[in-house]
């Protein structure tokens, strides 16, 4: 083909976007169906949730929060949020990753079985990170530990040669500082 002739439109460069990390936190009425309705948002476009949190948050009200992570692309990301808003029974929805008033936490449940120089290792590492020992016997801990969920994957990836057994996390809490309310 000459130069001077346009290509097939299938040739056009592609750019890649990659994707990031979002946590939106979803006032909701509290009724039935409504979880089942936001679970079915994300199953039918194909977005994966990748830690999802739900309670009451005012009993009077009738209103729950949802904090959901998910992953993808910015223009995705938009999407989702177009789509939380769109539900009839949303309130409001905030990208807490984008507010810099947002504050993401996590609480995790760390086993961790060893003895020995392990034992006291773990130890070590555990009052560096701030983590509880909720129980404890001869041969095991298991410590509680609250932060960022990077602060736990780091917790998690260096009890891991010793002597990881088993991890519990509750998925990610998110709120704003300051003193106004969602």
């Amino acid at each position: 083909m000459p130069d001077d002739q346009p290509g097939s439109v299938y040739d056009l460069p592609t750019e890649v976007v990659p994707e990031q990390q979002a946590t939106f936190a979803v006032l909701v009425d509290n009724e039935p169906g409504v979880l089942h309705r936001l679970v079915g948002l994300f199953a039918a476009r194909g977005y994966n949730i990748e830690s999802l949190t739900v309670a009451e948050t005012d009993h009077r009200a009738h209103t729950s929060r949802v904090t959901i992570v998910t992953r993808g692309t910015p223009q995705v990301l938009q999407q989702i949020q177009a789509q939380l808003e769109k539900m009839v029974s949303t309130r409001h929805v905030q990208d807490v990753t984008r507010d810099p008033n947002g504050v993401e936490r996590e609480l995790a449940l760390v086993k961790v079985s060893g003895t020995g120089a392990e034992r006291v290792e773990a130890l070590r590492l555990a009052d560096i990170f701030r983590a509880k020992v909720v129980d404890t016997t001869i041969e095991s801990f298991i410590f509680e530990l609250t932060g960022a969920p990077a602060k736990i994957d780091k917790f998690v990836e260096l009890m891991r040669p010793l002597g990881l057994v088993e991890v519990s996390r509750t998925g990610v809490l998110s709120i704003a500082r300051g003193a106004e309310r969602f």
